[in-house]
């Protein structure tokens, strides 16, 4: 009700009998005015993007009303409730609950205020967040969605978490962080792109950092730890060492040539290592697998030398020669040279792919690691490695391991490839022989075999 000012008088007068009259200092100006349309103009008016604060008066599944004070109440779509998407509008607000809104527009078809909580919600985490991104700390926030490349986080807004950066190693099923609650660091913010990107990663680098300072410190070349195989990438797979995670090379791996890290190790596996390096400044770890297994090209030049005779695979043929399988994991290279007593012009004349055969060791040269092999040589013999000698039998063999007699292999089972060769071939030699000469000597068995061996 509206009043004005009639008087400036100090103060009342008395009528003819002495009583006091008050003065008149305000009347009502309401006599003849229409109420509604008073109270009509007296609502505040509001515009496009005016924050205002209301009571929820009713909740229904496609929309929330808000009374704040409008002649008429405001009306929140269920879509802008929340920036989840397909939400319950009961799930979001309840009865009686004083919440915040924007103005969206000034009149709907009934003649409503359309608002929205989610950009009043939005406005808000955008200070906030502007805030925490100066003052380089975290946010934390429920994750709502998995989308391309990585997560959705609540915020106040939507909040992009990378697949890449939601812990300290790439992870692979993204279903499970749904509903948890993360915190993370905020690594990009544009407001006109309306883009904020999260790294879980960064922030949990962060926390880390003084337990991985530890763990380093107490890491040293040369030692040995026991780990699991977390993952496994084209350049060699990461051992999970018990606090951080170590890189074991692929040249690390095996001390055979391996096509990719996945041939000797799958995640899960448990491993022993060896540490080869400690990087302070970039956090890294080098380990070694193979430095924990015995060196098979060492423990051959070990127990072969040079003349002795060896048994082979031909693995690959080239136009300069043959490289031989001799061991496990151990090529020598039968150079065209030394494939036969004639000349050669390709090595294919000799020899084919797969076939096995036997071969001298001609040089072993043990700081480049290469071993050097001769077909042609073979053919005149030789000492025989000890792991073969077993084939003749060791009454065949004289100390020095120079071959002195014949061996009955009609009653010999052979356990390995090698002792089936030289049966086949000293059995089928001593038979020819035999067949030319039945007083056959040893040193005829011996020139027919290094002949057999030489075809």
């Amino acid at each position: 009700m509206s009043q004005s000012l009639l008087s400036d008088q100090p103060m009342g007068t008395f009528d003819a009998e002495g009583n006091y009259i008050p003065r008149v200092i305000t009347e009502d100006n309401m006599v003849g005015t229409d109420l509604a349309t008073v109270v009509g103009d007296s609502v505040l008016e509001f515009e496009d993007g005016d924050l205002v604060v209301g009571t929820v008066v009713k909740i229904d599944r496609d929309e929330v009303l808000l009374d704040i004070g409008f002649k008429s109440e405001g009306v929140i779509p269920s879509k802008e409730l929340s920036i989840r998407n397909d939400v319950n509008p009961a799930d979001i607000v309840s009865l009686g609950e004083k919440i915040e809104a924007l103005v969206l527009a000034k009149e709907d078809k009934e003649g409503r205020l359309v608002l929205s909580k989610k950009r009043a919600q939005y406005e808000k985490a955008w200070a906030n967040i502007e805030e925490l991104k100066a003052k380089d700390e975290v946010v934390k926030g429920v994750v709502i969605e998995v989308v391309k490349g990585g997560l959705i986080v609540d915020i106040g807004l939507r909040g992009f978490l990378p697949a890449s950066l939601v812990e300290l190693r790439r992870v692979r099923e993204l279903q499970p962080y749904i509903g948890k609650t993360v915190e993370a660091k905020i690594i990009e913010l544009d407001r006109n792109r309306n883009n904020v990107v999260l790294s879980r990663r960064a922030w949990l680098e962060e926390t880390q950092k003084e337990q991985r300072g530890d763990f380093l410190n107490n890491l040293k070349a040369g030692e040995r730890r026991r780990g699991v195989i977390s993952s496994v990438v084209n350049f060699g797979a990461f051992v999970d060492l018990g606090g951080m995670d170590g890189l074991i090379h692929v040249s690390e791996l095996s001390w055979k040539h391996i096509d990719h890290p996945s041939q000797v190790v799958t995640v899960g596996d448990e491993v022993d290592v060896e540490v080869l390096d400690v990087d302070f400044s970039k956090e890294r770890i080098s380990l070694s697998l193979k430095a924990t297994q015995s060196d098979p090209w060492q423990e051959f030049a070990d127990t072969h030398s040079v003349d002795q005779l060896v048994y082979g695979r031909i693995t690959k043929m080239v136009p300069f020669g043959a490289f031989v399988q001799v061991g496990d994991g151990i090529e020598g290279l039968v150079h065209i040279s030394e494939m036969a007593a004639h000349h050669v012009e390709s090595p294919d004349q000799v020899v084919t792919p797969g076939e096995e055969l036997w071969v001298k060791i001609i040089e072993l040269d043990t700081a480049r690691r290469r071993i050097s092999l001769s077909i042609k040589q073979a053919a005149d013999g030789g000492d025989v490695a000890a792991e073969y000698r077993e084939a003749f039998g060791s009454h065949a063999y004289d100390e020095e391991g120079n071959y002195i007699g014949t061996y009955d292999y009609s009653e010999f089972t052979p356990e390995t490839e090698a002792q089936a060769a030289w049966a086949e071939y000293a059995t089928e030699v001593s038979g020819k022989t035999a067949e030319g000469d039945d007083a056959a000597s040893d040193a005829d068995v011996t020139t027919a075999v290094a002949e057999e061996v030489a075809e």
